[in-house]
């Protein structure tokens, strides 16, 4: 049974939203199902206010609460084979880092290749979500909502296209071993493959081999920059979990 990591300062949060009747945010259950531990990581869009955690280490089979400002829009991703340099103490992540030299990501972004998780809540609790491998693949991720109306499907990257990928797209440690998978864009940048130059329009931007990969992998993903995969859903909650089974 997954044991609950639960803040002090998400419980009161939960707390007040309860005995206030104002639904002011939105609180996010966070679920590691991989073998390893990972460090969850937000990033707001531009505009967008702060959560009040933007890193931390979430050990496996464990799970938490993230509660998120109202209107909260921006991208969450999953770090793995993080570790602390000594005796410098700089913190560094082999995947989905985000060069702060800390567990806090603090407004940076990620270090491609990740899956991403991209939302954009309104103010009156509508969530447009969706997952991405735009920029690659690190780990095996979903986001399941649970009540609410309109298209509240799961949003899935389920398989391990580390196992899989390509070579030319592997991201390799010092054994060899592939962890994680890169985007074409992201392996070669060529403008063909990142939709910019004379590919930045719908209608030059198209499917690639590469990209095709990972749609075939992920089907509900978005796959390249004008590939929309993304769900619309009202008043319900949501469960992020990495390496769901």
């Amino acid at each position: 049974m997954a044991r609950l990591q639960l803040s002090l300062r998400a419980l009161f949060s939960i707390c007040l939203l309860s005995t206030s009747g104002v639904f002011s945010q939105t609180t996010l259950t966070i679920d590691n199902q991989c073998s390893y531990p990972v460090w969850p990581a937000l990033l707001s869009n531009p505009g967008s206010p702060q959560p009040s955690t933007t890193g931390f280490r979430l050990d496996s089979h464990y799970n938490t609460l993230v509660p998120l400002p109202a209107s909260w829009s921006g991208n969450l991703w999953a770090r793995t084979r993080c570790y602390e340099d000594f005796p410098s103490g700089q913190f560094h992540c082999e995947t989905g880092d985000c060069r702060t030299g800390t567990i806090e990501c603090n407004g940076a972004s990620s270090v491609p290749p990740t899956t991403l998780i991209q939302m954009v809540f309104d103010s009156v609790g509508n969530l447009e979500y969706e997952i991405s491998v735009v920029t690659g693949f690190n780990t095996p991720m979903w986001v399941v909502p649970f009540g609410g109306t309109g298209e509240c499907k799961i949003a899935a990257c389920t398989v391990d296209i580390n196992a899989v990928c390509p070579e030319e797209l592997g991201l390799v440690d010092n054994t060899g071993e592939t962890v994680a998978c890169m985007s074409a864009c992201t392996a070669f940048g060529d403008p063909q493959y990142c939709c910019t130059g004379a590919y930045s329009t719908a209608a030059t931007c198209t499917p690639t081999p590469y990209s095709e990969f990972f749609k075939n992998a992920c089907p509900s993903a978005a796959s390249y920059a004008f590939d929309n995969g993304a769900y619309r859903c009202t008043s319900a909650t949501y469960t992020i979990t990495f390496c769901p089974s």
